[in-house]
């Protein structure tokens, strides 16, 4: 399996597959309550088989070039990750997420995660627009998309039931042209 370094403070990204869904699991049980406040699957992934079913189905996407997932370690434990909630490359379009538990917030790892595989959306992939969607409100996903260079398209108004309630949803994105200026 590959890793990718994500800076000097040892941290890496590294697909996250099946047979991690134990470790998983006890990620998402030290930070489930902060991460379920703006992440579905928090909610999903709530014992060992719903763990894998889930890690299962984004192995599926990435089978079929339609999504994919990939965890962030910090001290050789998954702290977060980042995915793509769906690739279309036949219309150059992908969307990217991320989650972090609360012991890794502030340390810059969303970001420096994201952009790596942003970049290879966009430089290997041939990607031309690359969106964020994010539940209006979560501060900190919005202040990632800034840092990443994206811009606010709009608001999908109560596009969004979670727990029950309906939200919106900010589209942010940033295209390959602006990308590439970006980080040169």
């Amino acid at each position: 399996m590959f890793s990718i370094a994500l800076g000097a403070d040892g941290a890496r990204l590294c697909p996250l597959e099946p047979w991690q869904a134990e470790e998983f699991l006890a990620h998402l049980d030290r930070g489930r309550e902060f991460i379920g406040q703006y992440i579905a699957f928090a909610d999903r992934a709530t014992d060992l088989d719903s763990s894998r079913a889930l890690l299962r189905a984004y192995a599926d996407k990435a089978a079929t070039d339609t999504g994919r997932i990939y965890g962030i370690w910090s001290d050789d434990v998954l702290v977060g990750g980042v995915l793509f909630r769906r690739m279309d490359f036949e219309h150059g379009v992908v969307e990217v997420g991320c989650w972090l538990e609360p012991a890794a917030i502030g340390k810059g790892l969303a970001t420096r995660a994201a952009r790596v595989i942003i970049d290879w959306a966009v430089r290997t992939r041939g990607a031309h627009r690359v969106e964020w969607q994010v539940k209006a409100g979560n501060l900190a996903s919005i202040a990632v998309a800034r840092r990443l260079g994206m811009t606010l398209d709009g608001v999908l108004r109560e596009a969004m039931v979670h727990h029950g309630n309906r939200f919106d949803v900010e589209v942010w994105s940033i295209l390959a042209p602006q990308w590439r200026a970006l980080s040169g």
